[in-house]
Parts: structure tokens; C-alpha cells; sequence
């Protein structure tokens, strides 16, 4: 095989966007099944083949990273600049579920009430359940920016102990949605409110759990000692994407609780 006399890398052929593109096409088919038949064969299957497809992926890109040494300098700057690219994509996601809210709350129609929340439906105290996530969110991220101070500084122990604490609080943020969409006085079915609602809140929860998951993954690099003060953009990657879900939350809190 001849040595290759650039900096780029040319990546080998592999079958996991095939995988995580059948796995997105079995979830979102599966949820379709699932609400009008009471079938989840196939959405547990699409969330089983997802994993894996997720599981193998990282495999193979922290082994290009760390052992085969392929993520070089400007590798890296075109792989920030794929994560700045997707979070931008995110955003916009974001803010079409805000559009949809903003559209209907300024001037609620007839049949709302001509009143927001429209008539009939008791919304959240911001100032419990909320309020308490937005604390455990915030803090997340001192603790995110403390584990990548401890990092830059090659602090591995401190780093280990501040990310561990940045999982466990998106991990009791979790539980605490779970908690609150079970106390619900409403469900996604009641008007334009219940589904905005459901929506935004509900991919942010699962904005929450990728991340958390994310930042699983660069704790159990961190314990294997992969990453240094120099060369930790996996870690960078998932903190980014960490902040994202913070800011967008603090939007969610400020208009839509």
C-alpha cells in the first residue's frame, strides 16, 4: 500500500450511513405503526439498529483518531467545521418549532379562545419543575467547561470527576422531564398549545439524552487516557453541542413555560 503524501483523510468505505439511514427509516415508520395499530416491533428494532449503527461509528472514528493518528491538523479544522455546519442545522431546527409557537400565542385565533394558553388548558408553574431544570442545565455547563479546563491543563482525574458530574446532571434532567410529561394537565392532542409544546420540549429531551450520550462516550476516553491537551476535539464536539442544548433551553424556559 503506498504512504500517502497529504494531510487529508481519505476515509475507507463504510455501511454505517446505510445502517443509520435504514435504522431513522425504521423509527420513524415504527412510530407510525406504533400510534395506529399498537405495534412497536419495529420502532424498538429502528432504536436496537440505531444504537449499534452509533456504537460502531464512534468505534471506528476514535480508532482512526487515536491509533492510526489520521485526524491531523487540518482533518480536525474540517471536522470543526462539520460540527459548526450540523449545530447551525440544529438551530434552524429549533426555530421552526418557535415560529409554529410565536405564530399562534401573539394573535390566538377564534377557535384558541382568541386567548393563549387557549381556554381550558392549565399550563406548568414555570417556577417548579422548570425552574429546577434550568438550574441542573446551567450548571451542567460550568461543569462541561471545568472538565475541558481540567483537560487543557492534562488534569485526567479532575477532568474524569467533572464530566462524570456533567452526565449525572443530564441523566436527573431526564428523569425530571420524564417526571413532568407524566404530571402533564395536557397532552400533544390539545390544540396548537399542547402539540408546540410536546414538540419543542420533546426534541430538546432528546437533544439532552444525544448529548448525554455524547459526553458518556469522551468519559470512557478520558478513563482510557485518549485524549490530551492537544488533541481532544471529540471532547470539544460534544461541549459545543452541550452549550446548544443549554442556550436552547433557556429559550424554551423564557417563552414557552
Amino acid at each position: 500500500m503506498q504512504t500517502p503524501t497529504h494531510t487529508f483523510h481519505m476515509v475507507n468505505q463504510s455501511p454505517w450511513p446505510i445502517t443509520s439511514a435504514a435504522s431513522a427509516m425504521l423509527i420513524t415508520s415504527g412510530m407510525i405503526k406504533w400510534f395506529h395499530f399498537n405495534s412497536y416491533f419495529m420502532f424498538l428494532l429502528g432504536i436496537i439498529l440505531m444504537l449499534l449503527t452509533m456504537l460502531l461509528w464512534w468505534r471506528d472514528v476514535v480508532r482512526e483518531g487515536t491509533y492510526q493518528g489520521l485526524h491531523t491538523e487540518l482533518v480536525t479544522k474540517g471536522l470543526q467545521w462539520g460540527m459548526i455546519l450540523f449545530i447551525i442545522s440544529e438551530i434552524l431546527f429549533f426555530m421552526s418549532f418557535f415560529w409554529a409557537f410565536f405564530h399562534s400565542s401573539l394573535s390566538p385565533c377564534v377557535e384558541l379562545g382568541a386567548s393563549w394558553p387557549p381556554k381550558g388548558i392549565s399550563p406548568f408553574n414555570p417556577f417548579q419543575v422548570p425552574l429546577l431544570n434550568t438550574a441542573i442545565l446551567l450548571a451542567s455547563g460550568v461543569t462541561v467547561t471545568w472538565a475541558h479546563q481540567n483537560i487543557l491543563s492534562n488534569l485526567n482525574k479532575k477532568a474524569f470527576q467533572s464530566l462524570l458530574l456533567t452526565c449525572l446532571l443530564g441523566i436527573y434532567f431526564t428523569i425530571l422531564q420524564i417526571w413532568e410529561y407524566y404530571q402533564a394537565p395536557f397532552s400533544i392532542s390539545d390544540s396548537i398549545y399542547g402539540s408546540t409544546f410536546f414538540v419543542a420540549t420533546g426534541f430538546h429531551g432528546l437533544h439532552v439524552i444525544i448529548g448525554s450520550s455524547f459526553l458518556t462516550i469522551c468519559l470512557m476516553r478520558i478513563k482510557l487516557s485518549h485524549l490530551s491537551s492537544t488533541h481532544h476535539f471529540g471532547f470539544e464536539a460534544a461541549a459545543w453541542y452541550w452549550h446548544f442544548v443549554d442556550v436552547v433551553w433557556l429559550f424554551l424556559f423564557t417563552f414557552i413555560y
